[in-house]
């Protein structure tokens, strides 16, 4: 052997042994309930593999199901990854982690693990209508198409009267199908038989790659917080007692701002879930145009703030159903309980604060609070047409009520067809009964 064919050998070998050290695997864990929170991780892993060009994704389960919509979610992103996506069922694959499952373009089972009974039931756990029902065939089978399955043992695994005639033991009519490790292997349903991830790597002839174990990030952390129902019920109410507050209370302070912030936590979490879409949002920031238009704008509280409110409360709702044709009845009736319970606990509270807070500086900001004593000219029935005529100043702003100075006395006033800014000169043009009515003086502000 010459000094030249030593060297090529020498790099060629070199070369084969820096290749297998590189090579990199994505770890992705499933474990529990599947859930709106975990998609946008799995979508985010398998991004990052298929930019840095890895050499495979591993998603390992363990998980008896969850939401369909977070399923079809994670199913979308592995069935368009560039790179080898495998499934590892480490002890079961069932329900929405059956679609999950058989998404991937390797299927690799523990002993003794059991992938299936995809049918879609409701939060009570009864079987949901056929309608939703067909959605699921269909997504089942269009998923065993793709990575050359058989179509009728993913739709036997939604539909029970599926019957697989060519496996007796899978031959039932009457019952969803639930395949074992080796049922799922005999009907081309499993891959591999491995113990660990290991054994896998070894099956794949990866043996010596780099496995990237990935986790949630604190972004997603959030989302996935935020996601939960509690939390996005008291988001709603949080949003609902802002905006009602400022409703009640002269212009804009602390808890509009609050609730603002609320309402954008809750259409950006489902935005990101998309459980929200951009319509949505449009129409609730439509409705609260209206509403600040009402609130600034216009005398009293009529038609705009109304649909403003209408328009609002239709978005959330909208919001927390989630898209077509996914969602089932009971979709629909807890996302009614959600909304309501919001809304009650929203008026509940602020009955509680209006009613048991202390009259403290910050309070008497939030609403038109004033103290019924004769020296600041309260009595019972008063008789006030000595008003008319006179000059005053708004002390607060009337929109159209509030409060004015007339004569060192404190009054509530009605605005005469206009907003009345605080601090312009006002005079008494009305009395009938208590009702004082006022219009400004030319544009003149103490």
């Amino acid at each position: 052997m010459n000094r030249r064919t030593a060297l090529i050998l020498v790099l060629t070998l070199f070369n084969l042994s820096y290749a297998q050290i590189k090579k990199t695997v994505y770890h992705i864990g499933i474990e529990g309930d599947i859930d709106l929170g975990l998609a946008p991780y799995v979508a985010r892993v398998i991004e990052e593999a298929n930019e840095k060009n890895a050499d495979a994704i591993i998603i390992e389960l363990n998980t008896f199901g969850g939401r369909v919509d977070a399923a079809t979610q994670i199913r979308d992103a592995i069935i368009t990854s560039r790179i080898l996506t495998v499934a590892f069922v480490n002890k079961r694959a069932i329900s929405a982690g059956a679609l999950i499952t058989i998404s991937a373009k390797k299927i690799a089972m523990s002993p003794g693990s059991t992938m299936g009974a995809s049918t879609v039931v409701g939060q009570t756990g009864e079987k949901a209508p056929e309608k939703y029902q067909s959605y699921m065939r269909s997504e089942m089978r269009s998923t065993a198409e793709k990575n050359n399955r058989r179509p009728d043992i993913a739709e036997a695994m939604v539909d029970e009267k599926i019957v697989i005639k060519d496996f007796p033991q899978l031959d039932d009519s009457t019952k969803l199908l639930t395949i074992t490790t080796e049922e799922a292997l005999k009907v081309g349903y499993c891959d591999f038989i491995v113990n660990d991830i290991n054994e896998l790597l070894e099956k794949l002839e990866l043996e010596n790659a780099n496995i990237v174990r990935t986790e949630t990030n604190w972004a997603e952390d959030i989302v996935r917080f935020l996601s939960n129902p509690i939390i996005s019920s008291l988001l709603i109410m949080l949003g609902i007692l802002g905006l009602f507050t400022e409703i009640k209370t002269p212009g804009w302070g602390v808890p509009g701002t609050v609730g603002l912030i609320a309402l954008a936590l809750f259409f950006g979490t489902n935005y990101i879930l998309e459980l929200a879409n951009i319509w949505e949002i449009l129409v609730f920031l439509l409705g609260l145009a209206l509403l600040l238009i009402e609130i600034f704008y216009i005398p009293g509280f009529g038609f705009l703030g109304i649909l403003g409110i209408i328009l609002m409360i239709g978005s959330i709702f909208f919001g927390l159903i989630g898209e077509l044709p996914i969602i089932t009845g009971d979709d629909v009736s807890l996302a009614l309980i959600q909304l309501a319970f919001s809304i009650f606990s929203s008026i509940l509270v602020l009955a509680i604060l209006w009613k048991f807070l202390p009259r403290t500086t910050m309070w008497n900001r939030l609403i038109l609070s004033i103290s019924e004593e004769q020296t600041k000219g309260f009595i019972s029935n008063p008789e006030l047409d000595f008003l008319i005529g006179k000059k005053g100043k708004a002390i607060t702003p009337l929109r159209p009520a509030g409060i004015a100075l007339i004569d060192g006395n404190r009054y509530d006033v009605i605005a005469e067809g206009e907003f009345i800014t605080k601090n312009s000169e006002i005079e008494v043009i009305g009395v009938v009964g208590s009702k004082v009515t006022v219009k400004k003086v030319g544009n003149q502000e103490f």
